[in-house]
């Protein structure tokens, strides 16, 4: 038992592998690109008018592609965005996205912000610098703040 340790990382990599496959398999060329969507506490006339997105999505208007719906179970509007030219796989990488060089990251941030100035009237931001000197602490702090706002995630 003790000389199979190897066994689970080979088979882990190999499931990975078939998953991804499986996905390459699909029919929409552009699987990589999906539609990213927020949940907008609004009515869709609210959202979007004449064809125009609300900003800061319309300062990426020429690039993006841009849904306004309403939302199941009569919950606001679905508001969805994807770019219209495929992310290069380079620029989508996990170098790329820990860079802040991936361009769907802006998208993000600009849905989210369209999110908040919508339901709110302003986006909120934390309050800078989060430390009086400049600390290690306060560094990181720094970086896992700007990093966040391009994934949405600490």
């Amino acid at each position: 038992m003790k000389k199979l340790w190897w066994a689970v990382p080979v088979v882990a990599a190999g499931a990975a592998a078939v998953r991804r496959a499986r996905a390459g398999n699909g029919t929409d060329d552009r699987a990589g690109d999906r539609w990213l969507t927020v949940s907008v506490y609004r009515q869709p006339a609210d959202v979007g008018s004449e064809g125009k997105p609300p900003p800061p999505l319309d300062g990426l208007a020429d690039l993006i592609d841009v849904q306004v719906r309403p939302a199941p179970g009569d919950r606001g509007t679905e508001l969805a965005a994807r770019y219209k030219e495929p992310v290069p796989p380079a620029s989508a990488s996990l170098p790329a996205r820990l860079a802040g060089q991936d361009p769907r990251q802006e998208l993000r941030r600009a849905l989210r912000e369209a999110k908040a100035l919508l339901e709110a009237g302003e986006v909120l931001r934390p309050d800078a610098p989060p430390t009086t000197r400049p600390t290690p602490g306060g560094k990181l702090v720094g970086m896992v703040t700007r990093r966040s706002g391009g994934e949405g995630v600490l």
